[in-house]
């Protein structure tokens, strides 16, 4: 982890992030290019010499210094749209490393995957592979593909981010994709690779892991049996980070305990969240303190439309001072933002010492952060910065007011 405190000040690697807000300003994303790069080889180093792919799930965090700060140690892409394909491509990664998942792939976006050369689709259903071999056979090409199966397996995390249950919209019904397998067989425009299993997000045991990994496996042995050779096993993400007091999975136990099931079969993971989670802080200046009878709200410039995970999940995040001091108010403090809603807070129930003027750090917000962002109320979005040792650099330009209409016309009829 590299935000840590060094005499009192919470520093990013080796700078002072009290001293970064004069350049930047507040609210600020802040990401430590050390922590990505780490995180990415605590997954690949743990596989050594097992033949495997680790491919970051590019929803994470899509900021093209983190894309590329991956694309140069090796690392492959999980992506979900156009978009961030072409974010991909633009940061350096290799479409030979990219695996296409998401339930509603475009014909377009399918022609512009074939056309790079994505390493493989993960299909989700009948009707997208139907269309992939359409899209494939206007090229004349074939197509590599996966097919996403649902093993209805309860990964035992929050609900909106749990994807591996039969009521979910996710992949194919574990008991109806040999089916689909053996249709893609007979198709001359569509190339069998691997199968594919994502069942969740934010999961810290590893139990819920290997029950899906066991019934994928059983497919696997009945694919053999019909003629089918699939030739890796994409087990998706999911691994969970520490927000709170979470114990976490010990990578290198999943990664042996995945091993010793699946024998010599190449293997992707699709890690996200565990690899840029932690990597990264959001800053947020107090602007006025507020209390009353029941309650005491720290009113700070980030809201909900900057990090949505606490009014969306009711997420916890660690809020941290940027400068540890002897002085302020002490409270039960709600961290609350500007935007007019009930939901519109980063934290609840702190006890910290506050003074106006006082930076908050909200901690693990380097997943699910920025890209979840948006211009509600119309407020801009933040810059971010990436710290590498004692080096800061700006990776995203703050946006203006004018930017929020830039793209808006007036109705003159």
């Amino acid at each position: 982890m590299s935000f840590t405190y060094k005499n009192d000040n919470l520093y990013a690697e080796s700078v002072a992030i009290k001293d970064l807000m004069p350049i930047y300003d507040s609210p600020l994303y802040i990401y430590s290019r050390t922590d990505i790069e780490n995180n990415w080889r605590s997954f690949d180093q743990a596989f050594a010499q097992h033949p495997h792919l680790i491919c970051y799930a590019v929803k994470a965090n899509s900021n093209l210094a983190v894309l590329n700060t991956l694309a140069k140690i090796g690392a492959g892409f999980d992506i979900l749209s156009g978009g961030e394909l072409e974010r991909v491509l633009t940061a350096g990664g290799n479409a030979n490393k990219i695996v296409f998942s998401g339930v509603a792939k475009t014909t377009a976006e399918i022609r512009r995957a074939l056309e790079v050369g994505v390493r493989c689709f993960n299909v989700e259903s009948s009707a997208e592979l139907s269309s992939i071999e359409a899209v494939a056979q206007s090229l004349n090409t074939q197509a590599p593909i996966s097919i996403r199966v649902n093993p209805d397996v309860d990964a035992r995390t929050h609900p909106y981010i749990s994807t591996g249950l039969k009521e979910n919209k996710f992949g194919v019904d574990i008991a109806e994709a040999l089916d689909l397998y053996q249709s893609a067989q007979k198709s001359q425009y569509l190339s069998v690779q691997g199968i594919d299993c994502h069942i969740g997000s934010q999961i810290t045991e590893i139990a819920p892991f290997l029950e899906a990994l066991d019934k994928v496996l059983a497919l696997v042995g009945q694919l053999k049996q019909c003629g089918i050779e699939v030739k890796h096993l994409d087990l998706g993400g999911g691994v969970g980070i520490q927000y709170r007091d979470e114990q976490t999975i010990n990578i290198k136990s999943y990664v042996n305990a995945i091993i010793n099931k699946v024998g010599e079969m190449p293997v992707i993971l699709e890690p996200g969240r565990a690899i840029v989670g932690n990597a990264g802080v959001f800053i947020t200046k107090v602007g006025f303190l507020k209390q009353n009878a029941q309650k005491s709200f720290a009113i700070v410039d980030g809201a909900m439309n900057d990090l949505l995970r606490p009014a969306l999940y009711g997420a916890y995040h660690q809020v941290l001072p940027v400068e540890k001091k002897n002085q302020g108010i002490l409270a039960d403090w709600d961290i609350v933002g500007p935007v007019c809603e009930s939901t519109d807070y980063l934290a609840k129930g702190r006890k910290l010492s506050l003074s106006q003027g006082d930076y908050l750090a909200v901690m693990g917000a380097g997943g699910y952060g920025f890209v979840m962002s948006s211009n509600y109320n119309s407020r801009p979005r933040v810059a971010e910065v990436m710290v590498s040792g004692t080096q800061h650099t700006l990776v995203r330009k703050r946006e203006t007011i004018t930017d929020l209409f830039a793209s808006e016309y007036l109705y003159k009829h």
